[in-house]
């Protein structure tokens, strides 16, 4: 098993994050979706740039979390 640490994130943006498990049903927790957005970004990161239309569904997964 891995070792976690805790993070903190603004209350509004967390439960925008549950409403978005609700209503999209793909996640179990904010725990997972926040762990799946951020390794896909560090995965993205390690291979390289992103193309546009990769770029644009990052930027649609983060206006629909409230953080643009």
């Amino acid at each position: 098993m891995q070792e976690k640490v805790t993070l903190s994130i603004p209350k509004e943006l967390y439960e925008k994050a549950e409403e978005y498990i609700k209503n999209t049903g793909g996640f179990e927790s904010v725990e997972e979706l926040i762990v799946f957005m951020l390794e896909e970004l560090v995965r993205e990161e390690e291979e390289g740039s992103f193309s546009p239309e990769e770029e644009e569904e990052i930027k649609k997964r983060l206006r629909s979390l409230g953080y643009i």
